[in-house]
């Protein structure tokens, strides 16, 4: 985490000093620690899918609701990710736009959860 937040502050300090002078390189720079930010946190997703198969093994969870719940973190990393870089560069109308279709993703992916639990409360109930 140290090293993510030392990159963080480097590339701020860095588009300070081209505001003034060549205000789009700054924004060029703040852009490229960002996706150097979201390469290494995806690197360190291997470790997290790990630590989610055992607790699968542990509660005795399909794996298909393990592969939809790493497909809505994937999915609401990514689209705050994006909206992110668009509000810091200016456009948060767009931003608007990708945390909403961030959202509306995350609820098309979970429908298969939904679904089966109003399945399991159907049979509960008769």
């Amino acid at each position: 985490m140290i090293k993510i937040a030392a990159v963080g502050v480097a590339a701020v300090l860095l588009a300070m000093q081209f505001r003034e002078v060549k205000p789009q390189y700054g924004m060029y720079v703040v852009f490229g620690a960002g996706l150097l930010v979201f390469f290494y946190a995806f690197s360190n997703l291997e470790g997290i899918v790990e630590v989610i198969g055992q607790f699968r093994e542990y509660v005795q969870i399909e794996g298909e609701y393990v592969e939809i719940l790493l497909k809505m973190l994937g999915i609401s990393y990514v689209s705050e990710f994006g909206a992110s870089l668009c509000k810091d560069s200016g456009y948060s109308s767009l931003a608007g736009q990708i945390e909403l279709f961030g959202r509306l993703s995350i609820i098309l992916v979970s429908m298969p959860v939904v679904l089966s639990l109003l399945r399991i409360l159907g049979q509960l109930f008769s």
